[in-house]
């Protein structure tokens, strides 16, 4: 334990710093795969719908195997590069015992980004506008039959699928966010627990333990309806224990770079776990404790806004778009109306004085507001004050 705490303390020495931000498609870790030398199996599974090419990363050499898959959704960036910070972890302290350990007993697999389409157009889908996340079962889609294909020659004992949620949620009732959330898929309609569930609950809660410490509060856990159409469902039902990781927003992190951190230390406690067989003394019950979602977020509130002679709360999200290779974070308005009773990761009161636009509009929703004017003075809506 003291080894992955101490991985942890110094992990800014193996953060990939050339993966930054959240628009990462495949020509960001082209070269980073080039580059990660004989220790690593690279090899090209096939290729996207815009024949990009679909890579994954063979590492150890154990008998027990783990598969990952991150960007199956293409603006779901943050577990690509924890899995970049992960790879350098393996190349750059393989001497340490646990990690070591973890690369004689494991062997790991990863597609760092199974939809380059969806990546590279920065959404959710992929190039046919299809979620790849709900083609499980049909694999109409090229990426849905390559992972299928992997899943299947690989034979996994574990699978991590690796996600990012919006910043919508929080962990549990309360005004934390949802930093990081965990489900264990189900795999019917009755949400059984059965022993390959009961083995991703354990490994879920020494995942949990080893976070907690250091995210207090920010964990939660997604809700487990079944949907036959999603690959973890899947696979779940296929008797491998599956856990489904997302990336969500710690506060001042639209970056979601202390995002990253996180993530980065929950995969590598997953497999510590693992090696260890520390799970295995874990009650699954204890996974249930953990606080399960709730979309109680907006990222802006301002209170108590004079807004057309009535005084009301007004809900600002932010809405992504790509300019210049970057992401540039939009403030819509969302929601207006008196008392809002959601919480925001920034809230401004103003006081019951009138807002409008800088040109003196009233403000309404579904309208772009990168600045307000309040009592005479000009506020800026935008990530990088919140």
């Amino acid at each position: 334990m003291e080894n992955l705490k101490e991985i942890f303390k110094n992990y800014p020495s193996f953060k990939e710093e050339e993966l930054f931000g959240r628009y990462i498609t495949y020509a960001h870790i082209e070269n980073l795969l080039i580059r990660l030398g004989s220790s690593f199996e690279v090899i090209t599974i096939g290729h996207s719908n815009n024949a990009i090419p679909i890579r994954s990363i063979k590492i150890g050499k154990g008998a027990t195997k783990v598969l990952m898959w991150s960007q199956m959704h293409g603006n779901e960036s943050t577990t690509t590069k924890a899995v970049f910070d992960l790879l350098n972890v393996f190349r750059e302290a393989s001497n340490v015992s646990f990690i070591n350990s973890i690369l004689e007993k494991v062997t790991i697999l990863i597609i760092p980004m199974l939809n380059p389409d969806g990546a590279e157009a920065y959404t959710r889908l992929n190039a046919h506008g299809v979620d790849l996340n709900r083609d499980a079962k049909d694999l109409k889609e090229v990426e849905s039959v390559l992972l299928r294909k992997v899943f299947d020659s690989f034979k996994p004992d574990f699978c991590f699928n690796l996600h990012d949620q919006r910043t919508i949620f929080g962990a549990g009732a309360k005004s934390v966010p949802a930093t990081i959330s965990f489900l264990t898929p189900s795999m019917d309609e009755q949400r059984s627990i059965k022993p390959s569930r009961i083995i991703s609950m354990k490994l879920i809660v020494a995942i949990f333990k080893d976070l907690e410490e250091y995210l207090i509060e920010g964990i939660g856990r997604y809700d487990d309806a079944y949907n036959e159409n999603c690959t973890g469902d899947t696979f779940q039902g296929l008797k491998v224990p599956t856990i489904l990781f997302e990336a969500g927003h710690y506060p001042l992190d639209y970056n979601r770079e202390e995002t990253r951190k996180f993530i980065f230390y929950a995969i590598l406690s997953g497999l510590n776990s693992i090696v260890s067989k520390s799970y295995e003394a874990i009650e699954f019950q204890e996974y249930f404790r953990i606080p399960q979602n709730e979309k109680n977020f907006y990222d802006v509130i301002l209170r108590n806004a004079v807004i057309n002679d009535k005084v009301k709360d007004v809900a600002i999200q932010f809405n992504e778009v790509v300019l210049d290779g970057k992401i540039n974070f939009e403030p819509v308005i969302v929601k207006m109306k008196f008392n809002i009773n959601e919480y925001a990761h920034k809230e401004i009161d103003c006081k019951n004085y009138k807002v409008t636009t800088v040109e003196k509009e009233e403000l309404a929703e579904n309208v772009i507001v990168d600045k307000i004017a309040i009592k005479n003075e000009i506020l800026v809506i935008n990530y990088e004050n919140n």
